[in-house]
């Protein structure tokens, strides 16, 4: 053999004990990985973390107990301020130390073959979303929280939002006050998320009520200009030949701003105005008159008369005034009249009843007196402020005597002045007039009259005229 092939035979040997003990390395590296990844199907890959706790190459079991330790240790703060108003145990709110199914779900995700790359990669940090929670532990330990926060609320003071506000000066915007008041809904539901998704506190400063309108509100400053626009307004009633002017002290009281507009206070401005129907009313208001014969007289309401409609000029006040300028206005009513003027001018019929006596002025001057028979004692002619409401010739009145018998009076010429049947007419069947002759010979109530004066009475009298019996 020569010493070539002896070389080359060595050479040969050389290689494959190289080839075979690459070969067998490869084969450990190989076991060695298999039984590593093998080892991570039932463990974390290096450089783990659920919820802050390292977990790295621990079990599941292993890992819920790193977890079970922290969170039977762990707490959950209310804060304010930086001051901790409130600590809670979690396992207190009822969250769950069996991570197991949670566990499970995170290391399934997990390549066990990629272990390796791990030691190479960033950590991977996973997060356990939501934990389980004991509902009904929850809700009582919550439940105590809510009421506690309830009573802290008691000693607190409120917020309060920018408003207008009555001055000497007229009204000025009042600054807001920011107070501490908790919004118990919001912070609760606040409360509720934070602690069961594990996080540790929660701040009560961001669920303090704030003022909704501040002093800059453009819509408060606009309220403030009409508000002292309405202020100076001049409201001027006139009421049965009366004018007033509305105190500015009574309007300001009456204005309110809302978070919408100014506006004026319905319950204010209706009193007002039932004050007004009450002291004004004709209806249910005698009239004083200053008669012919006997002086100032009061005269008992009667046909002649209105009344006001509370809640519509109610209605109509607030928008006079709302309107921020000055204005002149009679109420309004419902009647045989309206309110722009005296109930009594200076055109009017006058039937003294005591005097048995009727006068008729017109526009202020005297056009006729005479005597007259009113109502027998058991048929009164009724005291009242009428007016003639009609004109009719040759009309037959007919009614019932004492005795229960018909009666059909003839007459020229008839002027009703009320609703039941009283009216100013001739009466050729009178013997005489005035005097005491209504005792024994008054009528059923209407105001006899001597025929030649009826007719000038009927001719010169419009319908609408006031008619005053006392």
């Amino acid at each position: 053999m020569t010493r070539g092939n002896t070389r080359a035979q060595r050479q040969s040997k050389v290689a494959k004990i190289i080839i075979l003990i690459t070969l067998g390395i490869i084969v450990l590296l190989a076991g060695g990985y298999t039984y590593r990844s093998i080892y991570y199907t039932k463990h974390f890959l290096p450089k783990t973390e659920v919820n802050s706790v390292d977990v790295s190459n621990l079990t599941i079991d292993e890992a819920k107990k790193q977890l079970q330790e922290k969170y039977s240790s762990e707490t959950f703060k209310i804060t304010e301020e930086g001051t901790t108003w409130k600590e809670i145990k979690k396992t207190d709110l009822g969250v769950s130390l069996d991570f197991t199914k949670e566990l499970e779900k995170l290391r399934q995700k997990q390549n066990p073959w990629g272990w390796a790359f791990s030691y190479v990669s960033a950590a991977e940090k996973e997060t356990l979303d939501s934990l389980d929670v004991d509902q009904e532990k929850l809700n009582a330990s919550l439940s105590t929280v809510k009421a506690d926060l309830t009573k802290l609320n008691e000693s607190r003071t409120k917020s309060e939002n920018a408003k207008i506000i009555r001055t000497d000066a007229g009204f000025a915007i009042q600054d807001e006050k920011i107070g501490n008041t908790i919004n118990v809904d919001e912070a609760m539901t606040s409360i509720t998320q934070t602690a069961t998704e594990g996080k540790e506190t929660v701040d009560l400063v961001a669920f303090r009520i704030k003022p909704t309108i501040t002093a800059n509100d453009e819509k408060l400053k606009k309220q403030i200009e009409k508000a002292n626009k309405i202020a100076k307004v001049n409201a001027t009633y006139t009421i049965n030949g009366i004018s007033f002017v509305i105190p500015t002290a009574t309007i300001m009281d009456w204005l309110e701003s809302t978070d919408k507009d100014l506006t004026i206070n319905h319950d204010k401005i209706t009193e007002y105005v039932t004050n007004l129907a009450t002291m004004y009313n004709t209806s249910s208001n005698p009239t004083t008159f200053k008669s012919t014969r006997r002086g100032e007289v009061s005269v008992p309401a009667g046909s002649y008369s209105w009344t006001i409609q509370v809640d519509q000029e109610a209605a109509a006040l607030k928008d006079s005034i709302m309107a921020g300028e000055d204005f002149t206005r009679s109420p309004v009513v419902q009647g045989t009249t309206t309110a722009d003027h005296a109930l009594v001018g200076n055109t009017y019929i006058e039937v003294d009843l005591q005097s048995q006596h009727m006068w008729f002025y017109k526009d202020g001057g005297l056009v006729l007196e005479t005597d007259v028979v009113t109502g027998k004692p058991n048929t009164p002619t009724p005291p009242g402020v009428f007016y003639v409401w009609n004109h009719e010739q040759n009309a037959t009145l007919r009614g019932l005597n004492d005795d229960g018998s018909k009666y059909a009076s003839p007459v020229k010429f008839w002027m009703p002045i009320d609703w039941t049947g009283v009216g100013i007419h001739d009466s050729d069947w009178q013997p005489a007039y005035g005097g005491e002759l209504w005792k024994t010979v008054g009528s059923h109530g209407c105001v006899n009259t001597p025929p030649g004066v009826m007719k000038q009475l009927y001719e010169s009298v419009e319908n609408g005229t006031p008619v005053l019996v006392f």
